[in-house]
């Protein structure tokens, strides 16, 4: 029997991401700006694509309520780990960010923690998820 991630093609990565939050809808228009290979899809953890996506993960977003990136056929990672694996995609600067990845994971995981219990705070909320343009529209699993 097939699942919906069966349907992600394998060299793709999936981004699961928080629609509402300004912060992650900015970070989601960086990584389309920097995704020179074209690896990367994108789903919201609210729309109903990305709810059936964390079901069969298995992912309980009342414990972790985070950037989630699936790769097909290796594993999913969450928090710090996730933007760490989606950064190493890109190339110049960006690079140094591959830095952090010699931290511990706790300590990577407490300062991603701590941004994103403030990020609506700081950055703001939408009432609505993000709409792309029709020039970004297949890079996106729903809509």
């Amino acid at each position: 029997m097939n699942t919906l991630l069966d349907t992600i093609p394998k060299n793709k990565k999936l981004i699961l991401f928080d629609g509402v939050c300004n912060l992650c809808n900015a970070s989601v228009l960086k990584v389309i700006k920097h995704d020179k290979k074209n690896v990367f899809l994108f789903t919201s953890l609210q729309s109903v694509t990305g709810k059936a996506i964390l079901k069969e993960l298995g992912i309980d977003t009342s414990k972790v309520d985070s950037i989630i990136l699936y790769i097909p056929e290796e594993a999913f990672y969450i928090k710090a780990s996730a933007a760490l694996h989606i950064m190493k995609e890109f190339s110049g600067y960006w690079k140094l960010t591959q830095i952090a990845s010699f931290l511990p994971n706790f300590f990577n995981d407490f300062l991603y923690d701590y941004v994103a219990k403030n990020r609506y705070k700081w950055f703001g909320k939408k009432e609505h998820c993000l709409i792309p343009s029709k020039e970004i529209k297949e890079k996106f699993l729903d809509l």
